[in-house]
């Protein structure tokens, strides 16, 4: 009978791969998300609720300033960067003049998604804090490409 134990000369390899191979991952693992998929809104759903001109909607960019000033969506607040302690702080002051059962929906779009550094700190933050209308808007490439090139509305500035 054949020895089907794995080869240990091939250990060094799989240790290399395991810890410093590039990770390709799909746009959301449940593991590492801290939302669910009911507490996430595509683009195209997000476009057509803003038509209705909820005032109960609070729009929160958590990425840097020069996106934020270059395009965001309309009625959006900056508080961000999320990946920095200086922005979670900022975001939290500005959430605790908020009802914990406000429709918030965050967004930040400066990278991929799988890589971005702000929303997952963010969004975690922010339930913490009690917050049991939060959204994550989906951009899983970038703001400009799936939503600004999509044509969904936009403003410049502060």
């Amino acid at each position: 009978m054949k020895n089907l134990s794995f080869p240990t000369r091939l250990l060094p390899v799989v240790f290399f791969l395991c810890v410093f191979a590039p990770a390709k991952r799909a746009v959301s693992f449940p593991n590492s998300d801290p939302w669910s998929a009911s507490q996430t809104v595509s683009p195209a759903d997000f476009a057509m609720e803003l038509q209705k001109h909820d005032p109960s909607l609070k729009i929160v960019y958590v990425g840097v300033r020069t996106l934020y000033n270059g395009a965001h969506i309309p009625g959006a607040v900056f508080e961000g960067p999320g990946s920095k302690e200086e922005g979670i702080l900022d975001l939290k002051k500005f959430a605790a003049g908020l009802r914990k059962d406000s429709n918030l929906v965050i967004y930040c779009g400066c990278c991929p998604l799988e890589r971005c550094p702000n929303l997952r700190p963010v969004f975690s933050a922010l339930q913490e804090m009690g917050f049991t209308r939060l959204r994550v808007l989906i951009l899983p490439t970038s703001f400009a490409a799936d939503w600004v090139e999509k044509g969904y509305p936009t403003e410049k500035g502060f």
